[in-house]
């Protein structure tokens, strides 16, 4: 079966004839290990286009990976600890609402990134599954404005904040004018909304100043019947029934925060599962086995006989190369 076919087969729980696996392994990673990691990766199938994106030298990593403090094109300064790895913002254009009025909102780019992260993010015709994208809304909002100075902004309800979110979206909008002219089969959102145990913000805010943005952007992509690939980190279930209404296709959550089972019951057969296992505890820290285990406990509580998964586990530079091999040969052990 065409790697394309596979991927959307599992999404509309259509029975494809193994689960499509994507890779989503961190910049660090590929500097630490560098040929171990290519050996372990090579008879791999690749059903996302991650071996058409070519690599790059550490120097040409974008600001939020390359070592040092860099600016990024919306003016952000990030600081980066070890290239490779995500950094921290650390300076933001919007930090003083007097520097709006002439804030310059840079041209948004498409195509593919120029390193492997993710999916290989090319449109091509080599019958793998196209994901473009990488759209953040509320993280954005963070970049530019400082996470604290946006939370109070939230609480306060201040115009600017208004303000800020009408002009994101309008930029967004233009940005996704482009990604739905080049064919993808599927956009990308990220945002984290989760903390450790609850959402950051009450759950009526999200519904009454965010889910609006997202039902805008979420139709767009929809009417062109591109998938909507949703990713976001941390305890976000008071919000996930939320993001079944607005269409989101593929869901890509910390199923161990939210405890998988629950996820399972409530959800499954209701949305395809992007799979993310447990980079807190069992894939730096635990063993081989404790990994084959983990990954056998995600399936069976979260797909279904028809489909509805994707392997998926995003690997930072603190797995061991042990794990990461039995992550894959995991995936490959349960993939029917």
């Amino acid at each position: 079966m065409p790697n394309q076919e596979r991927v959307k087969r599992a999404i509309r729980f259509a029975s494809p004839d193994r689960m499509p696996v994507m890779h989503a392994i961190l910049p660090a990673v590929q500097v630490k290990y560098g040929t171990s990691l290519n050996q372990v990766l090579k008879p791999l199938p690749d059903d996302f286009g991650w071996r058409l994106s070519p690599e790059l030298s550490e120097k040409n990593l974008p600001a939020r990976f390359q070592k040092g403090k860099r600016y990024d094109a919306f003016g952000v300064l990030w600081q980066v600890e070890n290239a490779g790895s995500y950094g921290t913002p650390v300076e933001f254009p919007l930090s003083d609402w007097g520097a709006y009025p002439s804030y310059q909102w840079p041209e948004p780019v498409i195509g593919y990134y120029q390193i492997h992260q993710y999916a290989g993010e090319i449109c091509n015709g080599l019958k793998t599954y196209a994901l473009g994208g990488w759209l953040s809304f509320f993280e954005r909002m963070q970049q530019l404005r400082g996470a604290e100075n946006l939370m109070m902004d939230l609480a306060f309800k201040t115009q600017e904040v208004y303000r800020l979110r009408e002009d994101l979206l309008a930029y967004n909008l233009r940005w996704l004018d482009k990604l739905l002219a080049a064919q993808y089969d599927g956009l990308q959102f990220i945002d984290d909304w989760g903390a450790q145990k609850s959402l950051m913000i009450e759950p009526q805010l999200w519904r009454d100043f965010f889910k609006p943005v997202y039902k805008t952007m979420f139709e767009k992509v929809k009417n062109r019947g591109v998938d909507v690939h949703f990713h976001s980190d941390g305890y976000i279930m008071e919000i996930i029934p939320d993001l079944l209404d607005l269409g989101v296709d593929v869901l890509h959550c910390q199923c161990t925060i939210m405890d998988a089972e629950k996820l399972g019951r409530d959800f499954s057969g209701k949305v395809c599962f992007r799979t993310e296992l447990d980079s807190q505890h069992i894939l730096p820290f635990g063993t081989p086995r404790a990994v084959d285990e983990h990954v056998r406990h995600l399936f069976k509580h979260l797909g279904t006989s028809q489909g509805g998964l994707i392997a998926c586990a995003e690997i930072g530079p603190d797995v061991p190369l042990e794990n990461i091999r039995a992550i894959y040969q995991a995936f490959m052990s349960y993939a029917d």
